[in-house]
């Protein structure tokens, strides 16, 4: 129950973060706009660290494993800002919940955790309802919906790879360390599509509001595998679809399709079913 909690504040945090990145790519490439909230949230992460506590706490003590968790999370974050710049959030965030029917496979494949008939049941519906999300061959599709998928995936493995973390290991100095090369691959990204436009004060309003919540979301994120076993607390991440469809009428004057609606149904319920 700790960890759903921890799980759940978590992901509302990221929400926040998307619609901003989200209003944000209306003005700017993608990679600049990850760049730019990356570099805020370092920011309050280091700052945090100086406040709280000795800078050593942002230097991994296993810089191996957190280096190949922090370029797996940098890939799939540059990815989803693809994916919500291309999509309705509602849309790309049904693409997203196949992430806790992946973790639940990794970790039956690399961590031996337990997997029931049931569960695989739930894991072949949860590819049914992407199938009737996104209606292949009558609605059109992107490399939006691609990066979506691939953005699944990835966040998948990274999330199974925080369970073999040693637990002496440092939350801050995990964050830190997908911050640093979230950064560098933004950054390098950016430079290689033509360099950075200009930035107006209200826009490093809208970017220092989602660095906040990126630090303080992964950080939560980080805690709440710790306390709980992944295959639990991934299923978490459907509270998401509430603010994706909230916050794409709202904000964004996006309507829910049905087809979504019904598709996002069948994944979440396929979640549940793994937890079997």
């Amino acid at each position: 129950m700790q960890a759903a909690a921890i799980v759940l504040c978590a992901f509302a945090l990221f929400s926040g973060t998307d619609v901003i990145v989200k209003l944000l790519t209306e003005r700017f490439a993608v990679p600049q706009v990850t760049f730019m909230v990356t570099a805020a949230a370092f920011i309050f992460v280091v700052g945090t660290a100086m406040v709280t506590g000795p800078g050593q706490a942002l230097w991994p003590r296993y810089p191996a494993l957190a280096l190949v968790r922090a370029a797996l999370l940098a890939a799939d974050t540059l990815l989803i800002h693809y994916a919500f710049a291309a999509l309705p959030l509602a849309e790309a965030y049904v693409l997203a919940f196949l992430s806790p029917v992946l973790v639940a496979v990794l970790s039956f494949a690399l961590l031996g955790e337990r997997l029931s008939r049931v569960a695989w049941i739930g894991v072949f519906l949860a590819f049914s309802g992407v199938i009737v999300a996104l209606k292949p061959g009558i609605a059109p599709m992107n490399i939006g919906h691609a990066a979506a998928i691939g953005s699944a995936l990835l966040f998948a493995f990274s999330l199974v790879l925080l369970r073999r973390t040693q637990t002496n290991e440092s939350d801050t100095a995990l964050v830190a360390t997908l911050l640093v090369v979230l950064g560098l691959l933004s950054f390098g990204v950016t430079l290689a599509g033509g360099g950075f436009a200009a930035v107006a004060m209200g826009d490093i309003v809208l970017v220092i509001a989602a660095g906040l919540m990126l630090f303080r979301g992964h950080a939560l994120l980080v805690r709440a595998f710790r306390t709980g076993e992944a295959s639990v607390v991934a299923p978490f991440q459907y509270s998401q679809i509430i603010w994706g469809c909230l916050y794409g009428a709202l904000v964004f004057g996006a309507p829910v399709e049905i087809h979504t609606l019904a598709g996002a149904a069948i994944i979440i319920a396929s979640g549940w079913l793994v937890l079997k």
